[in-house]
């Protein structure tokens, strides 16, 4: 089950469930030097992370330059963001993880439970402000934006919409997946809104303009899975961009038209976040490190994933796996993210109600 991809609105419900006691005080004392940080991790001999699976934008890569350049063994239990920031609350000592990869929206929630560790690292001012705390509690390693993926079997590839208004005048069925439990779909709705001139405190645009579509009959209920992508059985998806990418490329990018829409798309990212409790502390400051290095940058990408930082130079084999930086026009980002986390939580019940009941 690919767990990354699992409801902000089902993590949000969660936290609130699983978060409600006080986090632990205790605090793993670490070194912020470099060199300190390299001896200790090697020391450590290993780093446990919970949701980052080899298979998802190519963290294998990152795991297998760390064990090969600083001799740690990795695993890692993949999850959704709620049961990682479980985790970090409930497991101490020797089993306690040490870093995870979080929707940026649930990051502020881990921090204000007072379950991480700080950590800035040497490519701290790289990183966009909307993409980190101002303390280093938690970055973004990678963002990803709103799309639309054409099949040209079922659509011609002239008729592939460049924009939300495009889509709203084809003729053909549009998916964006569950809306009540997928964060792909929410963000969706979300870019939709933004494109109309809604915001995460705002969503009536997005679901007005969906509604329309209900109206006409040109909702899809497919799934916007790889699965269903292969089989022809979606003419037109909406999903982010390191999906679409990734999806297209292990079918036939050929097939496959993948366009930004120019009147507005949301961006935002996934932030590793290190266990305030790691069991192997400097060895997490090391991969978080490593990850927004131009190695660990350009080994995000060579999974699809737009690197955070954007001032890493991408050879030019990997910078052609990704849409052109020209391609995104009219970008977004959320701006409250505890406004959108209680969004999310109304957002399906309003789905079912302004928009699959519009007809």
């Amino acid at each position: 089950m690919n767990y990354r991809l699992l409801a902000a609105a089902a993590t949000t419900v969660a936290l609130a469930a699983t978060l409600s006691g006080c986090a632990s005080s205790t605090t793993s004392a670490s070194s912020d030097n470099w060199k300190t940080i390299t001896e200790q991790a090697k020391k450590e001999g290993q780093i446990a992370s919970v949701g980052m699976p080899d298979t998802w934008a190519n963290w294998i890569g990152t795991w297998n330059d760390i064990k090969s350049t600083y001799s740690l063994k990795h695993k890692d239990t993949d999850m959704p963001s709620a049961q990682e920031l479980q985790k970090f609350k409930t497991v101490q000592g020797k089993n306690a993880p040490d870093i995870g990869d979080v929707g940026l929206n649930v990051a502020p929630t881990a921090m204000q439970q007072k379950l991480l560790m700080k950590y800035k690292t040497k490519y701290w001012n790289d990183i966009p402000s909307w993409a980190k705390d101002k303390d280093g509690y938690y970055s973004a390693g990678y963002q990803g934006s709103i799309v639309f993926i054409t099949d040209t079997k079922n659509v011609k590839a002239a008729d592939a919409p460049k924009s939300w208004a495009d889509l709203a005048k084809g003729q053909y069925k549009v998916a964006l997946g569950d809306v009540s439990t997928a964060a792909q779909a929410q963000y969706s709705v979300l870019a939709a809104a933004y494109a109309h001139g809604g915001n995460e405190g705002n969503l009536k645009p997005g679901l007005d303009y969906f509604a329309k579509l209900q109206k006409a009959k040109r909702l899809s209920t497919v799934d916007t899975t790889i699965q269903n992508l292969q089989k022809g059985e979606l003419q037109v998806a909406v999903m982010w961009d390191f999906n679409a990418l990734n999806y297209a490329h292990q079918i036939n990018s050929k097939r496959y038209k993948i366009t930004v829409p120019t009147d507005g798309t949301v961006t935002s990212g996934y932030a590793e976040i290190i266990n305030k409790k790691a069991a192997h502390p400097y060895a997490a400051k090391l991969a978080r490190d490593f990850i927004l290095s131009d190695k660990g940058q350009i080994n995000l990408a060579k999974g699809y994933a737009r690197p955070i930082r954007s001032n890493v130079k991408l050879p030019a084999d990997v910078k052609s796996k990704l849409l052109p930086a020209s391609a995104y026009e009219k970008v977004f980002h959320v701006k409250d993210n505890d406004t959108w986390n209680k969004a999310t939580v109304k957002l399906g019940q309003e789905w079912k109600a302004d928009v699959l009941g519009a007809n």
